[in-house]
């Protein structure tokens, strides 16, 4: 019998989101306090299980989704621009698969992702562009981080791209962020409580397991 998988927390979140830019700190405190690391699986929108572009949602679930957007953002205290300059993206596949890259090379990948999410949404810079990449790989992972934002990536950094993409259609992921704590999925930076309880009860259950 193989040992059982070590806990983790793993996000599947799309770079561009709003919602896991929110959620990005917490996440990873809530993931420090519980002593379990933090695995990110950067993804796109996620068809095949019914999600659906911003921009393709009726005008009245727009209209929503940024009243939504403000109020969370004074909620959190966590800046926001509601019409970011390049926002939707032209593409998020360097900016994802940059993050990938650093995260393999054991560099600081929750930073460098959170570097570019805030840029995107608080500081209207555009995360399409290699050369602004690079630039927050530079402030944030040093100069090796820097080095391995390139497009096209390398195969292996593209198949874990398409990988995260096929795990995430498995698991039954439909929206982003959703934190994933074995098979147990939390959808949204508002269930992140919840996710602190679960890995509080895992890890009691494994303390009561270690002294019974």
């Amino acid at each position: 019998m193989y040992p059982p998988e070590p806990l983790s927390l793993q996000i599947f979140y799309g770079i561009s989101s709003p919602w896991a830019y929110f959620g990005a700190r917490r996440a990873v405190e809530i993931a420090e306090q519980a002593d379990v690391p933090v695995v990110l699986r950067p993804i796109r929108i996620i068809e095949a299980n019914g999600g659906i572009p911003l921009r393709t949602r009726p005008d009245a679930r727009q209209l929503y989704h940024a009243v939504e957007l403000g109020r969370w953002s004074r909620y959190l205290d966590i800046p926001l621009n509601l019409k970011p300059k390049f926002y939707p993206c032209r593409t998020i596949e360097p900016a994802a698969q940059a993050i990938i890259a650093v995260q393999k090379a054991g560099l600081d990948a929750l930073k460098f992702s959170f570097a570019i999410q805030r840029a995107l949404w608080a500081e209207d810079r555009d995360i399409a562009d290699l050369s602004v990449l690079r630039a927050i790989a530079a402030a944030t992972v040093g100069p090796q981080g820097e080095a391995l934002v390139v497009d096209p990536q390398p195969d292996a950094i593209i198949a874990e791209w398409h990988g995260n993409l096929a795990e995430a259609e498995r698991l039954g992921i439909f929206g982003t962020p959703t934190y994933v704590i074995g098979e147990d999925l939390f959808w949204g930076q508002d269930r992140l409580d919840f996710v602190a309880r679960e890995l509080a009860d895992r890890q009691n259950t494994e303390a009561s397991k270690e002294t019974a």
